[in-house]
């Protein structure tokens, strides 16, 4: 008989015809089909099947005291404690918008070793693979010389004169109001600028608390652990309450619809970086995979970072920092062929989904002092690290006005300068809703962050 389908063709079905359809609905075998669906059910990066052999696996090898800090076995532990931790932050309701994973995945590990939770072995194997193969370096010269070559030159130039003035006056004046406010709450100028005011505007976790706390460590001649968690709980707290402010941006948007160029920084025309970002963010864009690229931007990354190094002998310079203006020069001078660049940002993307959790991990183990970190959470604090972000919102938001830009925007992306990196970024602007200013916000944490950084350890340097 003659029927019509939905899309107006004419097909004929026959009466007689034995009925298929049973058998298109037959349950699908477990072997292979479900149980590869059970191996794609993922906690981090970590498949379900291989997270339980590897809790097995790694139980056991400590129980017979076979926990040693080679690689191996280190990778295991780090990822399994990384991601786990990671999974719980992200798994809560509120909290996992705000940066509660990299929250847990640093902090609950501190915990676990200042209350003994944390077996003895896996903790000493943590502690010396981390000091012993300084993979912490390799994590600081991908994660900030991937990201940069990542970027499209445009992108950074144009950028530069768009957002440098609001967002230069605005760190200028957060610092000062800051400084002044944890003065007054009886904080001290010395405590109050160098490890509340300018950790907020370092840059995030990786390419700011890091190469900071590295910085003080080298200056001042004492552990990094210990300056690591003083400056690690403004950037935390810092991003949240960007995270508050922007959201509250969004709303005062919708009321007064003059103030915001819905993701626009200035009236007329469109964003003109909004292609960028929506290449940078595309995984399309890494679909033909250029692994000898990928390899060289790896080993371009290492060069730099010795550079760095170099540099850091000559003239004091953090080499992390030094690295970063290396990348950044060699980038807006097209130094590097577009193809070691397209290989930079594939390792940024790999080294940021798959080393930043277990590189926590290891941090909150070895080198966060659990006392030393909460003794930070005090209410002059909290007071000093609201009253640096809004200013540096408010701030930005005058200058971007009198600039005739729109003031949201501009005070959106002052914002992300005081966020937890790339994380914090993503937050910030989906709480205000204006994921189209993302490239001004990489710029505004990764270069706003190292500007802040290096201009303060030279400073530290100069006064020491």
């Amino acid at each position: 008989m003659l029927d019509k389908s939905p899309s107006g063709s004419v097909t004929w079905n026959d009466p007689v015809a034995p009925d298929t359809s049973a058998k298109a609905a037959a349950p699908v075998p477990f072997w292979p089909a479900g149980w590869w669906r059970v191996m794609d059910f993922n906690i981090g990066i970590i498949s379900l099947p291989i997270f339980a052999i590897l809790v097995g696996l790694l139980a056991i090898l400590t129980m017979e005291g076979q926990i040693k800090p080679d690689a191996p076995t280190m990778i295991a532990v780090l990822v399994l404690g990384g991601f786990s931790c990671a999974e719980l932050g992200k798994r809560l309701p509120i909290l996992r918008n705000v940066g509660a994973a990299a929250i847990f995945a640093t902090f609950i590990p501190s915990a676990l070793v200042y209350y003994k939770l944390l077996p003895g072995p896996i903790e000493k194997s943590i502690v010396e693979f981390t000091k012993a193969t300084n993979f912490l370096y390799i994590y600081i010269a991908a994660i900030i010389v991937g990201s940069i070559l990542g970027m499209d030159r445009n992108v950074l130039i144009k950028g530069f004169l768009k957002i440098f003035v609001p967002l230069g006056l605005g760190s200028i004046a957060a610092g000062a109001v800051g400084t002044l406010v944890g003065t007054l709450l009886g904080l001290g100028a010395y405590k109050t600028f160098f490890f509340i005011v300018v950790p907020i505007m370092a840059g995030g976790v990786g390419e700011g608390a890091i190469p900071l706390s590295i910085g003080y460590s080298a200056i001042l001649g004492q552990p990094q652990g210990d300056f690591f968690a003083m400056v690690l709980p403004p950037v935390m707290l810092g991003s949240l309450t960007a995270i508050l402010f922007s959201g509250m941006l969004n709303y005062v948007g919708r009321k007064y619809p003059q103030l915001t160029g819905e993701g626009r920084l200035q009236p007329g025309g469109t964003n003109v970086l909004e292609a960028a970002s929506t290449d940078m963010h595309d995984d399309t864009t890494t679909s033909a995979i250029d692994i000898p690229a990928i390899a060289g931007a790896g080993l371009t990354a290492i060069v730099l970072y010795l550079l760095g190094v170099m540099l850091n002998h000559l003239i004091g310079l953090p080499a992390p920092v030094a690295m970063l203006f290396l990348a950044v020069a060699a980038k807006l001078s097209s130094a590097v062929s577009p193809r070691l660049q397209s290989g930079g940002l594939i390792v940024f993307r790999f080294v940021q989904i798959g080393m930043t959790y277990p590189l926590l991990f290891a941090i909150g183990v070895s080198l966060t002092p659990w006392a030393k970190l909460m003794s930070a959470f005090t209410v002059p604090n909290l007071i000093t690290i609201v009253a640096t972000v809004f200013t540096l919102m408010a701030t930005g938001a005058f200058v971007g006005r009198l600039m005739g830009m729109y003031p949201i925007e501009t005070a959106i992306v002052n914002a992300c300068h005081s966020g937890q990196g790339g994380t914090g970024d993503v937050a910030i602007l989906t709480a205000a809703d204006r994921m189209q200013l993302m490239p001004f916000a990489q710029i505004a944490t990764r270069i706003g962050g190292a500007i802040t950084v290096t201009a303060v350890l030279v400073l530290l340097r100069g006064i020491n």
